[in-house]
Parts: structure tokens; C-alpha cells; sequence
């Protein structure tokens, strides 16, 4: 493969630290260290500039579900690029990818969830649902239905109305506006926020918090849509307690408020189902976001998939200006949908959904056995979807403070080992390839066995110097 420019690491390094912006760059250490330049990738493997192969189990960002550099991807998407690189989605004009894949998507849908707007991935698709549930509640003769629920914690894009209602600290900062019209609830981490409830105490402590929050906005007449991942992903891997969810869900079918489940991580595999709302969480959404595993990665795209009850409302007859306003220059762009319907049927095919419900209660139990090492605080997640949270003192939860940077730490032990994992803070998030084998498992959890106690050491290194003497 040609390379444009200088193949050499540090002059990769250089170019990138000169000229290339990356998503939460820190500034100050990326000015001195830059960033890892990959070159390559097969299967659950990536490989740097200088030739060192990692086990990627972070899955790109969440979306490399079939694994990189497979060949019959590679010709699905030339063939659709030589057919038809690109074609007019507004208004009147459509193409085969989309129809196909709109059609494909209805069908794996739960419920009546037969209608499918392409966006070009997760950011794009939550802002889409947001202005569809908006229009939906106006067109329906309830223009004051206005106001958006969601949580402490959540992640769900990042343009301006789906950061608005994503709830990571981090994401709000004070420089930055956001919606008014969108309220956070609390974090459904239990481990963090629990205070010692029990499940289902803490479970109904939070319902109980929804019913109080739409209360307190004028009553359901007042709420738009409640925006929920079935797990949260990027806010650090929280499941929610069992009794939580579903409660929530049919107090909005109940009330006339969209429920959107946000599904961008969750779908198309990593929980060993294409969609895990009905399936696993007893959830019958109204709309339903999806990007990231929908191509494996391969090409951006996204879906917002909704119920044929929102459909019939914004087409109806007379309602409205007859049209809905808003689209993409390159959402449902042909070949992203071409390599969309090729994942889906390489899914299918190989029974990969199938080996995630095999291979993902096995990656939990190997990785709950690394509790017992120092500074391990809690493991959680669910299949392929999992985070390990450090903590300094195991049995008060306490943490260390940000500038021991102690995620970090412990990714830098294991990039060293030929591991990537992902660190947010205190945690180590894991997103693998759902094609990852048990040896690529006990790699995994091997390698940060090695990886905590050097990390824990220098954190406590760094702490001893930042607490003043007595």
C-alpha cells in the first residue's frame, strides 16, 4: 500500500502533532507525546508504523464488530463504488443499498419499528431523533410537549443537540452551550452512586426520580422524549438495575412520550442480539438509533429506525408543512449502505451473534477474576461491552485524584504488551471485536494482570509525593 508522505513514525508523529486535531486531544500531553500511528489492522489485530501488533480491545471505537481487513468487504464496497459511487438521497430520488438495507433494518427491528432515516452515524442519528420526536409532538397538536430527559453520564453525540443531551462531566464544559430544554437525571451507576441500596432499591430510587422530574417540567403534557442507552458506553460501562428501564419505558407509552433507546454501541451484536431493547431489556422503543457496528466500521453510517406511530402522525394528510426538514448530503451514501447490508449478512452467515452469547459470559468471568489485584474497584459490563474501574482504597471506593491519570497508567503498561484498551479517567474501557477467541481473551486478561501492578505502584509513587508530609 502507498503511503503519500514519510512512512516513518516520527515524521507521522510530527505531521499529526503539526496539523491534525484529534476528538479530546489534551493538549499539553499530546504536545509532548503525540499519538500512536497505526498502519494496519486484520482481524482483532492492529499494527503501528514501526511494525508492533496490539490485540485492539477497544474494537476501533466500539464498531469493528467482524474485524478489519476482511477481503469480501473489501469487494462489496469497490463493486457498489463501481456501480454507483454516489446518488441524490433528497426528496424523490433514491438508490438500491438504501431501499435494501432500510427494508433490512425494518425487519431486524423490534416491534413496528418499519421506518428508517439514514444519517451518517450515532451524533448525527441522536440529533435526528431529537428534532423527529419534536416534530412528531407538534404536528400531533402538542407543540408544548418540548422538554428532553436523559442522564448524568450518558453519552450520545456530539452535535449540538445530541451533546445537549448527553450527561458526561467532561462534555459540559462551562465554554460551551447546550439545549435548555433537556434535564439530567442521575447516573444509574450503582457502584458509584448507590449509596449501599440494594438493586432494586436503587432501581426504584431512580424511577421514582423520573416521575418526580416530569412532575416538577408541568406533568407528561410538558415531556418530549427520554433518551436512554440500554447500557451506557462511553459514561463507563453502567448497566442499569434490572427494574429501572422497563418501568420508565411504559410510563412514556403511557404518557405519549418518545422513548428513545440509543443503540449506536449495543446494536448489531455486541450484546449477542442485533438490538437489545426488546431482547434483553424488555423495551418496545419508539425509535431506535444505530451506527458503528451497522458497518463494522468500514464506512460511516447511521439509522434512526421509528415506529410506524410517528410515521402515520408527521405524513399524515394536511398536517404540517407535508415534508419532513431534514436531511444529509451523505446519509444512507450508497456504498455505506452497501457494506452495511454485506456486515449484516457476514453476521448471519457466520453466526457471529451466536459466538458473542458464548464467548462474552466467558470474557466477564476472566476479567472478574483480576478483582483480587490492588486498585481494582469494580468490573461490569455485559458480552463485549465492559470497563474496569480503578479505585485507590477497594473497600471505600475512593479514587485517585485526576492528575494521577490512572486509566491512563494502566492502557500505557498494556500498550507496551500488545494491548490496547481504552482509558476514560479511572476506568479501562474494553469494546472487542465480537470474531475475539477465548486465546484472545486470556491474552487480554494475562496482560493486564501484568499491567495493574506497575501502574498501581507508580500511582501510589505519585501520591506519596503529591500529599504533603506529616
Amino acid at each position: 500500500m502507498p503511503f503519500y508522505m514519510s512512512p516513518e513514525t516520527p515524521a507521522v508523529v510530527e505531521r499529526d502533532k503539526r496539523h491534525h486535531l484529534h476528538p479530546y486531544q489534551v493538549f499539553e500531553s499530546f504536545a509532548a507525546d503525540g499519538a500512536l500511528p497505526i498502519a494496519s489492522g486484520e482481524g482483532a489485530y492492529i499494527t503501528d508504523t514501526d511494525g508492533k501488533r496490539y490485540i485492539d480491545a477497544v474494537g476501533g471505537l466500539w464498531c469493528t464488530n467482524i474485524g478489519l481487513g476482511r477481503e469480501d468487504m473489501v469487494e462489496a464496497i469497490a463493486d457498489q463504488v463501481r456501480m454507483l459511487a454516489y446518488s441524490n438521497p433528497f426528496v424523490d430520488m433514491t438508490h438500491v443499498p438504501a431501499a435494501d438495507l432500510a427494508t433490512k433494518l425494518a425487519e431486524l427491528a423490534p416491534g413496528d419499528l418499519n421506518h428508517v432515516f439514514f444519517s451518517t452515524g450515532g451524533s448525527t442519528a441522536n440529533d435526528m431523533a431529537y428534532r423527529l420526536a419534536q416534530f412528531y409532538h407538534a404536528i400531533n397538536g402538542r407543540p408544548e410537549k418540548r422538554h428532553v430527559i436523559s442522564r448524568v453520564d450518558a453519552y450520545h453525540g456530539q452535535t449540538y443537540a445530541s451533546v445537549s443531551i448527553g450527561g458526561k462531566p467532561g462534555d459540559r464544559v462551562e465554554e460551551l452551550e447546550f439545549l435548555d430544554n433537556v434535564h439530567l437525571l442521575s447516573s444509574p451507576n450503582i457502584y458509584r452512586y448507590g449509596g449501599g441500596l440494594s438493586e432494586e432499591a436503587f432501581g426504584d430510587k431512580l424511577h421514582a426520580e423520573f416521575v418526580e422530574k416530569v412532575a416538577e417540567l408541568g406533568g407528561p403534557e410538558y415531556v418530549s422524549a427520554f433518551f436512554a442507552e440500554p447500557i451506557m458506553g462511553s459514561g463507563g460501562v453502567v448497566p442499569p438495575p434490572a427494574n429501572y428501564l422497563a418501568r420508565i419505558w411504559e410510563f412514556c407509552r403511557d404518557n405519549d412520550i418518545i422513548y428513545v433507546s440509543d443503540e449506536v454501541v449495543t446494536g448489531f451484536g455486541r450484546l449477542g442480539e442485533w438490538f437489545s431493547s426488546e431482547t434483553i431489556f424488555g423495551i418496545q422503543p419508539d425509535i431506535i438509533t444505530a451506527a458503528k457496528g451497522l458497518t463494522s466500521g468500514y464506512l460511516p453510517l447511521g439509522a434512526v429506525i421509528f415506529s410506524d406511530r410517528i410515521f402515520d402522525v408527521i405524513s399524515a394528510a394536511g398536517q404540517g408543512p407535508g415534508y419532513f426538514p431534514m436531511g444529509y448530503t451523505y446519509g444512507g451514501h450508497p456504498v455505506s449502505c452497501a457494506a452495511a447490508l454485506k456486515n449484516i449478512e457476514i453476521l448471519e452467515d457466520e453466526g457471529i451473534l451466536e459466538h458473542v452469547r458464548d464467548i462474552g459470559p466467558y470474557f466477564m468471568e476472566q476479567l472478574n477474576s483480576l478483582r483480587e489485584l490492588p486498585m481494582v474497584g469494580d468490573v461490569r459490563g455485559s458480552h463485549l461491552m465492559v470497563c474496569i474501574e480503578f479505585v485507590r482504597d477497594t473497600a471505600t471506593g475512593e479514587e485517585y485524584p485526576y492528575q494521577v491519570d490512572i486509566g491512563k497508567r494502566v492502557s500505557n503498561e498494556c500498550d507496551a504488551r500488545g494491548l490496547i484498551v481504552r482509558p476514560v479517567e479511572n476506568l479501562n474501557i474494553m469494546s472487542p471485536p465480537l470474531i475475539i477467541t477465548r486465546e484472545q481473551v486470556d491474552f487480554i486478561v494475562a496482560t493486564l494482570r501484568e499491567a495493574i501492578p506497575p501502574a498501581y505502584a507508580e500511582a501510589e509513587k505519585m501520591m506519596a509525593d503529591l500529599e504533603p508530609a506529616h
